[in-house]
């Protein structure tokens, strides 16, 4: 089963605070990346960079510009990347109203019913609830997950 990872995932990857998170990321990532189970959106990776450079409370940040802008490069090379189009802002809209998501939770969920893809990995979502052909799944909640195979459709907007 083919699983779109969320933004939350990409940036526990780097967030030393929560180091079972980090470290769930971590293989999550390294098992999606060798098997060719995980899929971002292209909405991720511009928030990733966003998020890890963000300053946190008080404090600095995970990672400083040029270090989240070579990741995102990395993140580029190593997952296929899902872009949007015109039919996924409609499945966005639709997923918006239906289930009452906030617009950046909808465009996420969007590019998982658009693409095939059967799993959002997600913190951000209701574990185990399904939207449209897409089951949530809180990889920080399971220590049995795995990545599965490879989507419906891969084709790319």
């Amino acid at each position: 089963m083919a699983s779109l990872v969320d933004t939350n995932v990409l940036v526990y990857r780097f967030d030393g605070r929560f180091p079972e998170k980090q470290r769930v990321a971590t293989e999550l990532l390294r098992a999606g990346a060798a098997e060719g189970t995980i899929y971002l959106p292209h909405q991720a990776i511009v928030e990733f960079v966003a998020a890890v450079t963000r300053p946190i409370g008080g404090a600095g940040s995970l990672m400083d510009p040029h270090d989240a802008r070579r990741e995102a490069e990395e993140l580029l090379s190593q997952f296929d990347v899902l872009f949007p189009d015109e039919e996924l802002l409609r499945v966005a809209l639709r997923g918006a109203a239906a289930y009452q998501l906030s617009w950046f939770d909808a465009h996420m969920w969007a590019y998982a019913e658009r693409f095939g893809l059967a799993e959002l990995l997600s913190e951000d979502f209701q574990h185990g609830r399904l939207y449209g052909t897409v089951q949530v799944v809180n990889p920080f909640g399971r220590t049995d997950f795995k990545p599965g195979r490879a989507p419906r459709s891969t084709r790319r907007a």
